[in-house]
């Protein structure tokens, strides 16, 4: 049995789907948060290379899920418990939302490739302490 490209394209959509809830279904707090990272690395990445390729939906689909996930990232942090490290974390989760928005409006993936470049040292280190 064949499956046209547009068959292809859906399957591998609800794969991913299934793939992402199950990733979610059995993680732990802290692995949560690893994937809102690794999915925050994903948008970046894919609208960077949405702005070079010129595809001006592919980016603001792509822009739109990074400020989502930044803005959960942010909204999450606990200002008491975690004092200056929650302060510094939300700095840097705002700086990479104007980089987002700076690039989208710019149409310049420069600001992306630098806001992706910040976030990842911040997620690998959250991977570490794993």
């Amino acid at each position: 049995m064949l499956m046209r490209h547009g068959q292809f394209g859906a399957a591998r959509a609800r794969y991913q789907s299934i793939d992402m809830a199950s990733r979610i279904e059995g993680a732990s707090p802290h692995g949560l948060v690893a994937i809102l990272f690794d999915e925050l690395l994903k948008a970046l990445d894919a609208m960077a290379a949405a702005i070079r390729r010129g595809d001006l939906g592919q980016r603001g689909t792509r822009q739109a899920r990074a400020l989502s996930i930044l803005h959960g990232l942010e909204g999450s942090l606990d200002f008491e418990k975690g004092g200056d490290i929650a302060k510094g974390l939300s700095a840097i989760y705002r700086e990479a939302r104007r980089l987002t928005i700076a690039g989208a409006q710019a149409n310049d993936a420069e600001p992306i490739v630098q806001a992706r470049e910040m976030l990842n040292e911040i997620a690998s280190a959250w991977n570490q302490i794993g």
